[in-house]
């Protein structure tokens, strides 16, 4: 995996996360000064038929963004749903430490757990959905032989 897909994947397991998951696992977060403070805005969401026609506008949907600077100067950013500016934040903090040397640590410690509840998410999901399917068979009468 490429680093920029390994920052693909924790940006999103940040950005997917619950606020108060993420806050429990990082409480606190290490000096940083603000490139862009956290902003809330709007962004178009594009859809497809069937996941493969021509895009369309879906609508639009609430953002919040920041970007902010380590000590040691690391840029972090992030992109929530949402109105969270201290989600932002935090997701922000992450990012940027993900880039440094205390990588490792911040994985087992914030990454690996948010990884592990997105699993059981989806698993809990698929199940939901699974316990709704509806199997179709045909039963071959005499005369149709």
């Amino acid at each position: 995996m490429t680093e920029v897909e390994k920052r693909k994947t924790w940006m999103g397991l940040l950005a997917c996360a619950p606020a108060a998951r993420l806050a429990g696992l990082m409480p606190d977060l290490p000096a940083h000064e603000m490139i862009r403070s956290p902003e809330i805005g709007t962004v178009m969401v594009q859809g497809r038929m069937g996941a493969t026609g021509g895009p369309f506008n879906l609508g639009e949907v609430t953002v919040t963004r920041c970007t902010l600077r380590l000590a040691d100067g690391t840029i972090g950013s992030a992109y929530v749903q949402g109105r969270d500016k201290a989600h932002a934040r935090r997701a922000a903090v992450v990012d940027a430490l993900l880039q440094t040397a205390a990588a490792t640590g911040v994985r087992a410690q914030v990454i690996e757990p948010l990884a592990e509840d997105d699993r059981a998410r989806r698993l809990a999901r698929a199940e939901r959905a699974a316990a709704t399917r509806v199997e179709f068979f045909t039963l071959v009468r005499g005369e149709d032989t």
